[in-house]
């Protein structure tokens, strides 16, 4: 079944303009991009993509916009409130319309991990896959997970894989020795095109891709080659046991602050046996080249630059 109409919903998020951006260079594809009707974003996308407006609680606007679409992939943020209704919205509508081929929102740590998958912060992807997995068990549609771990630029950019750039800071969860798969937004990009490239050799399962493996420590070597030996200051990061025992406990008392997440998410990443590490890839498969080193210490060095251009 070849693959050649792609709709995307939440194209003009960050993860959704990677896939755009990917996607078009392929030119492999015809993108549609699917724009909320309320919409206020004023993320510009290339000419060449097509956009319909729709309206999740909606039906029939999600119908029209996905007629003659080979493929959708849901990039809608899944820390969204109304996250489960539209992308199972998104997902009858593409069973009605004869949708081949459904990427969900995933993109990120191992949610089909045994103890990955109960962490709350993935509750909702995890109703969505029952769901998804039901509909292709009744042979309406196919489906491809992409894992990718955490974004490695993203990351980096906003401080979160332990290091900050713009206070030269680090910080270890665990000690820093736990090795975690990380990938860009362009990687995830080029896997997506690769999934839609081999619907055969990805149907109904997930993909596991990484740019690089490695510790938080040697991150830090990686930042410190980059940025220099002087200035940086260590945060404690704690233990990721503990962080998630406080987490559970400030959700008991209903708290959903940034750390209760925060704090889920570094054990998916980071605690040892939830998966962050993945152990089969399908980078071959998917046509995917992993970094050097030396290739992570340049992407360093360019974030920092566009962060002190910025400040």
């Amino acid at each position: 079944m070849a693959i050649k109409n792609v709709a995307i919903a939440g194209a003009t998020g960050t993860l959704g303009a990677a896939l755009v951006k990917a996607l078009l260079a392929s030119n492999q594809f015809t993108i549609t991009a699917l724009i909320r009707r309320d919409s206020t974003t004023q993320t510009p996308l290339p000419a060449s993509v097509h956009l319909r407006t729709v309206d999740y609680s909606s039906s029939s606007t999600l119908i029209s916009a996905l007629k003659g679409q080979d493929a959708v992939i849901s990039a809608l943020s899944h820390a969204y409130t109304g996250y489960l209704a539209d992308q199972r919205a998104l997902l009858d509508a593409s069973v009605a319309v004869g949708v081949q081929r459904f990427i969900p929102s995933e993109f990120g740590s191992d949610t089909l991990n045994a103890k990955s998958a109960p962490l709350p912060i993935f509750a909702h992807k995890k109703t969505a896959q029952t769901y998804m997995k039901e509909l292709a068990g009744q042979g309406k549609i196919t489906y491809t997970m992409v894992m990718n771990g955490p974004f490695l630029d993203f990351g980096l950019n906003h401080g979160f894989l332990g290091l900050n750039l713009k206070e030269k800071k680090y910080s270890y969860v665990d000690g820093g020795v736990a090795k975690f798969s990380t990938s860009t937004l362009a990687t995830v990009g080029k896997a997506v095109v690769g999934v839609l490239s081999k619907p055969g050799e990805t149907k109904n399962r997930a993909v596991y891709i990484q740019d690089i493996a490695f510790t938080l420590k040697e991150l830090f070597v990686l930042g410190k080659k980059a940025l220099g030996e002087e200035g940086w200051t260590e945060v404690d990061g704690g233990s990721t046991a503990e962080n998630e025992k406080s987490a559970y406990e400030k959700l008991a008392k209903g708290q959903k602050d940034m750390s209760v997440i925060v704090n889920f998410l570094m054990s998916a990443i980071f605690r040892e046996g939830y998966g962050g590490h993945f152990q089969k890839l399908d980078n071959e498969l998917l046509g995917i080249e992993e970094l050097k080193e030396s290739d992570v210490v340049a992407l360093i060095k360019e974030i920092a630059a566009s962060q002190a251009a910025a400040a």
